[in-house]
This record gives structure tokens, C-alpha cells and sequence, in this order.
């Protein structure tokens, strides 16, 4: 039975070759006086975005600043830099140049310079809501996070290890432009990431036990399949445009709720498991989804069986027959198949993690914190259920 649900994506999206030049222009339209800039690493630089950028607001006599070497894992520190730059400047509009990392952390800046008073780590500890945002938006160079449609973004604090996401409908991107040609001067290691990344975004919403829509499991498991076909095509051929184009719009229709109308807003516990792993290690996001799930799926799987059996036949192409748990398994180990066919890891060892039991425990216990009581759809999760999962992906 489908669920209500409240479908709000107000995000304008801008996508295709030279949007890039329009950046001022559209950021105009919003009434901006004074942008803040936040970025990576030299990509951009090395591409000519960020000076095409730079023109564009000049263009349009729009005064900006910069905030550069943003990384991967987001930093809390770059956060605080970014709000005392914005305070000193008087930023009244955030524009991120590049993926989920810079996105991200405009968002959190955005909403630390609109309410100067209040420390913006509270809101990622879910102690308070946020009862303003500066307007974002971004110019995306990487197919992953869906952070420029999405509410949500996921910050660390470097000084204790603490991964943690907040969302909120304020921080949705005014707009985003979105120019494949931009992502194809990344590695392959990011770009496959990537495409886990945008997968899992979807199968957190696939892998539930409340309630479905037929329209949204097709959505989905067409997703799915074109990110699949599309990956496996730029592991050997990174240039190709349509393949770039098709995962960039992916990225964006996984992560802005449009997956998961009707059911029980999805499970995301690989996502919580993956955030302590991250935390802590410092893995890449998506390499690190791909290592834990194939344990999280047989560890749930017996209690989200018709879905898992669902997914194997419709997204993985299982036709042999067997029982549903033979069925279910057939699909997992496609999956992990996948995983190593476009040069992603299956497990923590291939992730090149080996964690002793007493890390295992701490990112557990730290999960169960995170969770706050939330921990599963697919399966409810206990404390000691993490310490299995992580135990078996080893």
C-alpha cells in the first residue's frame, strides 16, 4: 500500500554544455550582491571552470569571495572558515563549484551565516532545527551525492570522527548547473564511486518495508539499470558524453526523494554504517558503500525478502529458479560481480580497511548514537546487529 507522502524539489536545474557561462546571470535573478565561492582542490582551476565562473560574475557586477580546498569527507573546520569569511564579507549567497563535498559544505555554511548567533554543528548533532538558510546553488563537476537537488548534507567533525547529516528543505539548491563535460576529467576510482554512490542512494529507498508504488519501483529500478549499463561504459571509455550525461542526471533524480514517494521514506542504514567507516578511516564514500553492503543485504535480506527477490529479477537480470532466499542471494552476488567489474571493492579488505574488534565496537555504538532511535526499514538494527555486519564484510 502506497504511503502519503510530500513530493518538494524547487531546484531549477540547468543542464547541458556551456551553462557554466550563464552563472552570474542566474545568480542575478535571486538578487545576490555578494557570493561566496567554495570549491576543492585544483580540478577547477585546472579546467577553466572557475575563471569562466569568475568572468560570468564580473559580468553582472557581482562582488564574491572564495573558499578553496574543500575535500573529500567534508571538514567541520572548513565549515567555521567559511562562516567567519562570509561574516567578514557580508556573503549573502553561497555558490559551490564542484560534487557533494563543496555542495555540502555551502550548505552548512549557509546555514551558519543565517544564524550567526548559534554554533551550526548543533544541527548536525540534531539538537536544534535551523530556522534559516542563506540561498545555495552550484556549478556540479561530479556525479554522486545528489546534493544539488537534495535537502540533505553530511559534515565531519575532524577532531572526533563524528560523520553526521542533517536535512532540510531550506537548504535545497535555488539551482544547479549541470555540464557532463566537466566530469570527465575525474579517475575512475571517483567516477565508479560516483555510480555506487547514486545506486545507493536509490536502493536505500528500494530495500523497505513500507509501502510501494508501482510508478516508483519502476522509476527506480530503470535507474538503476542505466546507471549500471553507463558505468560499466565509462570504466573503459571516460570520455563518453552520453554516458557522462545519463549519470549526472541520475545522480540528481536519486537523491531528491523522487525514489522513495510512497514507501516509508527508506531504510539508509548502509549509508549510517558507511558514514562511521568514513569517519573514522577516511575511505571514499561511495567504495565505501560498495564494501559494506553485500553484508548488510545477506544480513536483512530474510526480512525484506520480496524485495530482495524483486531486485534480482528486475535490476540484476536473475532468471534461474531456486527458492526466494537462492533468488535473493543470486542477486546479492551480482551485485558484488559489478562491484568488482567496474573496480570497486566487495568488502573491507578489498577497501583496504582491516578494523580490530575494538573499532568495529566504536563504530557501532557510534551508529547507534546517529541513528537516534532510527535504525532500519529492510531490517531493525541493534547495536550488536553493526558489530555483525561490519564484522562479516571483513
Amino acid at each position: 500500500m502506497a504511503y502519503n507522502f510530500t513530493y518538494y524539489v524547487p531546484t531549477k536545474v540547468y543542464f547541458g554544455r556551456k551553462e557554466e557561462r550563464n552563472t552570474g546571470r542566474y545568480i542575478r535573478e535571486y538578487g545576490a550582491k555578494n557570493v561566496m565561492l567554495v570549491y576543492g582542490g585544483n580540478s577547477a582551476k585546472r579546467s577553466g571552470l572557475l575563471d569562466l565562473i569568475r568572468q560570468s560574475l564580473r559580468d553582472e557586477n557581482i562582488v564574491f569571495s572564495e573558499l578553496g580546498g574543500v575535500v573529500s569527507n567534508p571538514r567541520l573546520d572548513k565549515v567555521y572558515e567559511g562562516i567567519r569569511l562570509g561574516k567578514k564579507n557580508g556573503t549573502d549567497f553561497l555558490l559551490a563549484v564542484g560534487g557533494g563535498s563543496s555542495i555540502d559544505t555551502a550548505k552548512a555554511i549557509a546555514y551558519g551565516l543565517a544564524e550567526p548567533e548559534k554554533d551550526v554543528w548543533e544541527l548536525y548533532e540534531h539538537t536544534r532545527t535551523a530556522q534559516k538558510c542563506l540561498p545555495v546553488a552550484s556549478v556540479l563537476t561530479i556525479a554522486a551525492a545528489g546534493s544539488e537537488t537534495s535537502k540533505g548534507s553530511v559534515i565531519t567533525d575532524e577532531k572526533t570522527g563524528s560523520k553526521r547529516a542533517y536535512d532540510d528543505n531550506l537548504a535545497r539548491p535555488v539551482f544547479t548547473i549541470m555540464n557532463p563535460e566537466y566530469t570527465m576529467t575525474l579517475p575512475d576510482y571517483q567516477t565508479e564511486s560516483g555510480c555506487v554512490d547514486i545506486m545507493m542512494h536509490t536502493m536505500e529507498r528500494y530495500f523497505t518495508n513500507g509501502g510501494n508504488m508501482e510508478i516508483t519501483d519502476a522509476l527506480a529500478e530503470g535507474l538503476l539499470k542505466t546507471v549500471m549499463k553507463n558505468a560499466v561504459i565509462l570504466h573503459t571509455d571516460p570520455q563518453n558524453y552520453n554516458a557522462r550525461a545519463e549519470v549526472m542526471w541520475a545522480g540528481s533524480l536519486a537523491h531528491n526523494d523522487l525514489t522513495g514517494c510512497g514507501n516509508d521514506g527508506g531504510d539508509f542504514m548502509s549509508h549510517k554504517l558507511e558514514h562511521e567507516m568514513s569517519g573514522m578511516f577516511d575511505v571514499t564514500h561511495g567504495a565505501g558503500l560498495a564494501a559494506i553492503w553485500p553484508s548488510w543485504a545477506r544480513y536483512v535480506k530474510s526480512n525484506c525478502l520480496e524485495r530482495f527477490v524483486r531486485y534480482a529479477k528486475n535490476v540484476m537480470g536473475i532468471s534461474v529458479k531456486g527458492t526466494d532466499d537462492e533468488i535473493a542471494e543470486a542477486g546479492i552476488k551480482a551485485m558484488e560481480d559489478f562491484y568488482h567489474q567496474i573496480g570497486m571493492p566487495a568488502n573491507l579488505a578489498e577497501l583496504g580497511i582491516d578494523p580490530p574488534d575494538e573499532q568495529i565496537k566504536e563504530m557501532a555504538s557510534r551508529c547507534m548514537a546517529a541513528c537516534e532511535g532510527r535504525t532500519g526499514s529492510a531490517k531493525v538494527l541493534t547495536e550488536n546487529d553493526m558489530i555483525r555486519i561490519y564484522t562479516d564484510a571483513k
